[in-house]
């Protein structure tokens, strides 16, 4: 859940904090959602954590097919 997710996604490419990204190099923008309350953000976030992995690949399908980069898509974009 970030408020910026172009500046969340460079952290993520460049390493800046350890963690999951950085421990499996994690550094392809392929999904996302919008949201209008954080509240919501933070309890999609939640939900997805308890999904299986096959779901997760089923929403990355169903919104990028093609599994395309898409940061190159957030130039300026900032929001929930």
């Amino acid at each position: 859940m970030t408020n910026d997710l172009a500046r969340r996604v460079h952290e993520h490419r460049t390493k800046r904090y350890r963690g999951f990204t950085a421990t499996y190099d994690v550094n392809r923008l392929v999904w996302y959602e919008f949201y209008d309350r954080i509240v919501d953000a933070i309890d999609r976030e939640k939900a997805l954590k308890k999904w299986r992995r096959d779901w997760k690949v089923r929403l990355i399908e169903d919104f990028n097919p093609e599994w395309s980069e898409l940061y190159p898509t957030l130039t300026g974009w900032t929001g929930l």
